[in-house]
Formats: structure tokens, sequence, C-alpha cells
């Protein structure tokens, strides 16, 4: 059995990173921002003037996070705060952030890639990459 998969464009992941760069503008924040595919790998990043050198691996990390689990970075706490020891081992996982940022990404009810914001407070990032997920459900919408 063959299964069909749709995968994030290029294009589609710039467009999520301006959005999202002008919401850190409006904010005046600035940030980076990371779209990852549906396997994990990059597929662009913007690190805006200004944002912190760190926050590009985490950017990335986040948008990696909420494709791997398929769920935003933020619901991790939640998920494993009154269960010590997992608690206290996962949060050993390479690349793993369990505060808030990442997104998964999703199209027509399938995970394409993720979307990760760094350099702000959690609020901040996931404010950004909301508006960055506003045009994958704009894009919904049209079609």
């Amino acid at each position: 059995m063959i299964i069909e998969k749709k995968g994030i464009s290029l294009e589609l992941a710039e467009r999520m990173i301006d959005a999202a760069e002008k919401k850190a503008k409006d904010m005046g924040v600035p940030v980076v921002i990371a779209v990852v595919d549906e396997g994990g790998s990059l597929k662009a990043l913007r690190r805006m003037d200004g944002a912190p050198l760190l926050s590009v691996d985490i950017a990335i990390n986040k948008a990696w996070t909420a494709v791997a689990f398929g769920i935003p970075t933020h619901e991790w706490y939640e998920m494993i705060k009154n269960d010590p020891p997992l608690l206290h081992g996962i949060v050993h996982t390479p690349r793993l952030i369990i505060f808030g940022g990442g997104y998964p990404i999703h199209y027509n009810g399938q995970l394409i890639g993720g979307i990760g914001v760094s350099g702000g407070t959690s609020q901040q990032d996931m404010e950004c990459a909301k508006a960055g997920l506003e045009v994958v459900k704009k894009l919904e919408g049209s079609n």
C-alpha cells in the first residue's frame, strides 16, 4: 500500500517566516524563526538583526520538537511535570524543547512540518509562531 504525503514548500516556509517576522517587528522583539519539514530537516531560517545567536539552535530545536511529537512545545511541561522520572529524564533528550515557541504545521489534517521561534519571552515567541501558522490557515481556507 502506498501512502500519499504532503510536504511543506520553500515558498510556504518563507511566507510563514515573513508573517512571524512582521509580528516580531510589531512587538519590537528580534527573533530567529525556523521552519522544518515533516522529517524534521531545516527548510528555512531567518535571524533578525539583533536576535541572540543562541536563539538559532533553540528555534530550530523548537520546530524539530513540534514536528517530532506533533504537539506544541509548551504542552510538554504539562505532560511531564507530575511524573518525576520522566520530567528528569526526558529533558536530557537532545533537541527536545519543553517551553513555548514551537508548533507543528498541519495542512488539511496532515503534519507537514514545524515552526520554531526564539529570542523573546516564551509568550512572545508563541505569538510570532502563531502569526506564521495563520498563513497556512488562510491557505487551507482558500482551497
